[in-house]
């Protein structure tokens, strides 16, 4: 089902759409689309209207001491509003436990328009 505009979703931006009764974000992140579900796993909160941050790391030395925290290069979250579940990205799992994940859907990109399948 077509449900948005090629230009709807730039690099690093979001939509957020009512299809069939369901809220859909689409996101793009490094050329690629991401389709989820808006809403979070926790307590069922708007989770793709959130704020998207790459993760905080600990950075530790040689000796496993911490060194402080910083962001990653390689992990972008996606930060429910509610109570700040955060979820990878690109996979919709939970930062703290992989058994937790955003329902995601099949996203795609023909002739300018945006196809998720539902």
């Amino acid at each position: 089902m077509v449900i948005a505009r090629s230009d709807d979703v730039p690099e690093g931006g979001r939509v957020v759409v009512a299809v069939d009764g369901e809220e859909i974000g689409i996101f793009r992140l490094d050329g690629r689309l991401y389709a989820y579900a808006n809403y979070c796993a926790h307590a069922g909160g708007p989770v793709c209207q959130g704020m998207v941050v790459s993760r905080v790391v600990e950075v530790l030395d040689d000796r496993k001491r911490s060194l402080g925290d910083a962001y990653s290069q390689n992990h972008v979250n996606l930060v429910c509003p509610w109570h700040g579940y955060e979820y990878d990205l690109r996979t919709g799992v939970h930062a703290g436990s992989a058994g937790i994940r955003l329902r995601s859907f099949k996203v795609r990109e023909t002739d300018g328009e945006i196809v998720v399948d539902l």
